[in-house]
């Protein structure tokens, strides 16, 4: 079986002709933005498996419900329903939980696990590969394009053999590494024309509108350019309108969106159209779309006529472009904001989104800053004339003042400002009303509570928000995290077992599951955790960190190794993973090398106690005591009192003849909780003879 492809080609029709021939059956799907937006090529491939899965293994679509349903509601009209969450039901105007680009990597991933469950039980079945090939690639959207990017990494082609088909264009930098690292690549021959008949410009106008903007073939998109606009204009509106009746949200996002803009009427139809599709991307969490959507949505709304959709379309983009990392484009955006409008409500939310920006996201934070911006948000929600909005406006502003107030290490005022959110609109409003941002104004005084060290009121608000929004699985990890901190491992890892049955594949999750299972010597169950983590995110340092740890615990040498020079390959110079990689080889005897991985930890970090502790191991076995000496007086002055530190001074104090210094340090560590009682009687006893072996200490 060969392995993943990608085939280069100008034309569409050359590429479809390669992958006809290097492939035996594969599924082909067209994966252009503008068909279906961001699952376009996504959902055909879901559309063409799900049945087959849900008849044969129901249990592996049940697993992976959320996921596959989360960007593609229209799914369910084959496997049913997706669990409801408070911010499912609650309408747009009262939603005040957003989810970015961070959320659709997960449900990604999750989608990903399914298919490789699915190809692997097919593999089983007829001893074949599952054969994927995605077309124009290089038009796919970025949620697309990162899907497949992971989906590449993680597929083994054995099972799951994966065709990337695209022009010469530069494609994101993950999925252009992930191609170069695991793909061929071939390069599609341009063939001969295929005879056409003669067309007008309008007929060949008429065929890209058609083809919702994608045919490739010079002599449609020559035509779509020289035909008469008001022309092309009619086409574009008569292909929207054949769309309507039977459009996803995914065609609203794509198609439609893209033909209302440029029909006859762009301000009107094609601005309503945008609209509603930014809203969808904005409640979905495609960071991406929101922002391209936002200012081609800004392009077709007059600011002085459609104030409010201006102003919508440019804050929408301007909090999405957080996410992937465009802080500065955000910034101008809103600036942008306070100079074309005096509208007050206008002022006061883009306050608060400034004021966010520098208390959560530029680098350096800027509290202080912060607190002015949002100063100013409450001092125009609190003279709204209309009382309901002078309510609920002051109630949302006042929380967004107590984040502030809580990185400004103001958490008493911060608490006092939730509070008397929540005392406001429980005295004011219905149970029925806004119940999504009560649920987070209980969320965030949850979290107080536990910063202010009182884990058992924010423990009872945990309990109460599992209760209202069982499906929404933060607060099981927030409540487990307390359980932890109690030592009360059962309660933790009960919660997490429960998020990670209803929530998309966390890579913090499961980090956290595997901790948990760890301390309750669930060795196993951590180490699958740990390997499901790195699976899905390789790069994850700490989970990475976690297992080589665990498995220097358990003996295994070269999967510690393995998992050090993994991680030094994506993190190079990473202190601790230096440290771990040396410690490998000092319970190897690789005294060479171990001295040489901790020599360059310490360059790295002259203070990191491990790396010391066990340079000082090296330095003993090669009677270097005095240079031993010197690396654990070091680790004790950054450690404290330690009695193993203590114990193994003492013994180079001893191997170096310094008798009443190593009596010293063993009397020093038998007053310490947790020394090794008789191991420092022995040596104690040794002091007028010769030295023992050092402790290695990790």
């Amino acid at each position: 079986m060969m392995g993943h492809l990608r085939i280069v080609g100008d034309r569409r029709a050359d590429r479809l002709r390669l992958i006809r021939t290097r492939t035996s059956r594969a599924l082909v799907v067209r994966c252009h933005q503008r068909l279906r937006g961001p699952c376009t090529g996504i959902d055909t491939v879901l559309r063409s498996v799900l049945p087959e899965a849900g008849r044969r293994w129901p249990e592996l679509v049940e697993a992976h419900r959320v996921e596959l349903l989360y960007g593609m509601p229209e799914l369910a009209q084959l496997i049913g329903p997706p669990p409801r969450t408070l911010a499912d039901e609650a309408s747009f105007k009262e939603r005040t939980r957003f989810y970015g680009s961070g959320m659709i990597r997960c449900m990604s991933q999750g989608i990903i696990t399914f298919l490789l469950g699915y190809a692997d039980r097919i593999h089983a079945d007829t001893g074949s590969a599952l054969e994927l090939a995605f077309e124009e690639v290089h038009a796919a959207e970025a949620t697309t394009q990162e899907l497949l990017a992971l989906l590449v990494r993680r597929a083994d082609p054995r099972l799951l053999r994966v065709v990337i088909s695209t022009t010469a264009d530069a494609l994101p930098d993950e999925l252009e590494a992930t191609l170069a690292a695991t793909a061929g690549t071939l390069h599609a021959p341009a063939g001969d024309p295929t005879p056409q008949a003669p067309r007008s410009a309008v007929e060949w106008a008429a065929v890209y509108v058609d083809s919702d903007g994608t045919d490739d073939d010079p002599q449609a998109l020559r035509g779509y350019r020289e035909a008469d606009p008001q022309e092309v204009a009619r086409l574009h509106d008569r292909r929207a309108d054949s769309l309507e009746g039977t459009a996803s949200w995914g065609v609203r996002m794509g198609a439609i969106a893209y033909h209302r803009e440029r029909g006859s009427d762009p301000g009107g139809a094609g601005r309503t159209a945008l609209l509603a599709a930014q809203r969808h991307a904005v409640a979905t969490g495609f960071s991406a779309a929101v922002v391209d959507l936002g200012l081609r949505g800004r392009g077709v709304s007059d600011p002085g006529n459609h104030e409010h959709d201006h102003w919508e379309f440019t804050r929408e983009a301007a909090a999405a472009c957080i996410p992937i990392g465009r802080l500065a484009q955000s910034m101008e955006l809103y600036q942008d904001l306070l100079r074309r409008f005096t509208n007050p409500k206008i002022h006061m939310m883009t306050s608060y989104a400034i004021a966010m920006l520098h208390t959560r996201f530029l680098r350096p934070r800027d509290h202080e800053l912060a607190l002015q911006w949002q100063h100013n948000a409450v001092a125009i929600a609190g003279i709204l004339p209309d009382p309901a909005e002078r309510l609920t406006f002051s109630v949302f502003h006042d929380n967004g003042l107590a984040l502030v107030e809580m990185h400004r290490g103001n958490r008493a005022r911060a608490l006092d400002l939730v509070e008397s959110c929540i005392a406001r609109l429980d005295r004011e409003m219905g149970d029925d009303q806004w119940v999504l941002h009560r649920s987070q104004l209980l969320y965030n005084r949850a979290r107080l509570l536990v910063a202010l060290g009182r884990p058992d009121e924010a423990y009872a608000d945990y309990t109460r928000l599992v209760d209202l929004d069982p499906y929404y699985t933060d607060y099981l990890s927030e409540r487990a995290r307390i359980s932890r901190d109690r030592g009360d491992f059962d309660a933790a890892l009960a919660d997490y077992d429960r998020a990670v049955q209803l929530a998309p594949p966390f890579p913090e999750l499961y980090y956290n599951r595997g901790t948990a299972r760890m301390r309750t010597g669930d060795l196993r169950g951590a180490l699958d955790d740990f390997a499901y983590v790195l699976e899905m995110e390789p790069s994850d340092l700490d989970t990475r960190i976690a297992r080589a740890e665990l498995l220097l615990e358990t003996g295994d040498l070269d999967g510690a190794e393995t998992d050090a020079d993994a991680g030094l390959a994506l993190h190079p110079g990473e202190v601790q993973l230096l440290c771990l990689k040396g410690t490998v080889l000092l319970q190897r005897e690789d005294f060479d090398q171990a001295l040489t991985a901790f020599d360059a930890a310490l360059e790295r970090d002259p203070r990191y106690p491990a790396a010391l502790i066990n340079r000082a191991v090296v330095h003993f076995h090669r009677s270097r005591h005095g240079r031993a000496v010197a690396d654990l007086t070091t680790a004790l002055d950054i450690v404290g009192s330690d009695p193993d530190v203590l114990l193994n001074r003492g013994i180079a104090h001893l191997a170096d003849g310094r008798t009443d210094l190593a009596r010293a340090d063993f009397d020093h560590a038998l007053t310490l909780p947790d020394a090794d009682i008789p191991e420092l009687h022995r040596h104690r006893e040794l002091c007028d003879a010769s030295a023992g072996p050092l402790k290695s200490q990790l």
